[in-house]
């Protein structure tokens, strides 16, 4: 699945279409927010596959939880989370607060804190 820009859709337009017309699925973005998503409907689909790239790049890009990402793929949580890593995408993601928080907590447990 490729990801387009609305800057990039305004110079070339026709991208997702032709983009479909090889069997290719386009997620365009505005502001890093998917708005529109063209998927391709002719015998080069795989309704499956599109349905796993669709699920893996909403989740990336923060807009859908692991387990909407799964149902969107129609596989389980932990199948999900191995395809996620296969495609190098972060299951977890602390900020570094969020983090520095965790590792307090976590030396409270031991004694340290």
């Amino acid at each position: 699945m490729h990801t387009l820009t609305d800057h990039q859709i305004k110079r070339d337009p026709l991208g997702p279409y032709e983009g479909a017309l090889r069997g290719e699925s386009t997620l365009v973005t505005v502001g890093g927010l998917a708005v529109m998503l063209t998927l391709p409907l002719g015998a080069k689909t795989s309704a499956a596959a599109t349905l796993l790239d669709l699920a893996a790049l909403l989740y990336d890009s923060e807009q859908i939880s692991l387990g909407r990402a799964a149902q969107i793929a129609g596989l389980s949580y932990s199948a999900m989370i191995d395809e996620l890593g296969r495609r190098n995408i972060d299951v977890v993601r602390y900020s570094v607060d969020e983090l520095e928080r965790e590792l307090a907590y976590v030396a409270t447990l031991a004694g340290r804190g």
